[in-house]
């Protein structure tokens, strides 16, 4: 019996010592490390310097394009929309219609839709590797085919990096009531 004992002791340390090396990142379901000397490269579990560096980065790049479409929206501007929609966009407006890159073009040029104002708010920016979300709240006045239209909107953008820049691919606003109703 202290035979067979020891044996599996044995069995058990030769495994352990010999087998370690072989394993990829034992004990973390086969990821590396959390933090690797070698790459600087996390495990998922957080972000290195630079990880963070390149996240806050893209962050930026999308708060400034957004924000940019935002004045070219003011501005009646339709060759931002040309430059920076991709040709796979589609937009749900606050009346739940579903535009096309070129009808959402196409309302900007012929002044079918003209923004007054867009106060944005709450603006929070993700991003997951070439594609970021950006969530807003924003008080809006157009018109719209003759129609003025005032009131609050949440809205999500939906950001894709094509070809070296981003491109919006999606939008969607939805009217959020006055409080009280």
């Amino acid at each position: 019996m202290k035979r067979l004992g020891a044996l599996t002791i044995s069995v058990v340390i030769g495994t352990v010592v010999l087998g370690l090396g072989s394993l990829s990142a034992w004990g973390q379901g086969g990821n590396p490390p959390a933090n690797t000397t070698e790459s600087g490269q996390t495990s998922g579990h957080g972000y290195t310097g630079v990880e963070q560096a390149f996240k806050d980065n893209v962050e930026q790049q999308i708060r400034t394009l957004h924000d940019q479409g935002r004045q070219a929206a003011l501005k009646g501007d339709a060759g931002f929309l040309e430059e920076h929609l991709a040709a796979s966009y589609f937009g749900i407006g606050g009346d739940g219609r579903l535009r096309s890159k070129a009808e959402s073009i196409q309302n900007v040029k012929s002044g079918s839709i003209k923004y007054e104002s867009i106060d944005e708010r709450d603006v929070k920016v993700d991003t997951y590797g070439n594609t970021a979300i950006v969530n807003s709240m924003a008080s809006v006045k157009l018109i719209s085919n003759g129609k003025p239209i005032a009131g609050d909107y949440r809205a999500t953008f939906v950001y894709v990096k094509q070809g070296g820049d981003w491109r919006e691919v999606a939008f969607q606003a939805t009217p959020v009531p006055p409080e009280g109703r």
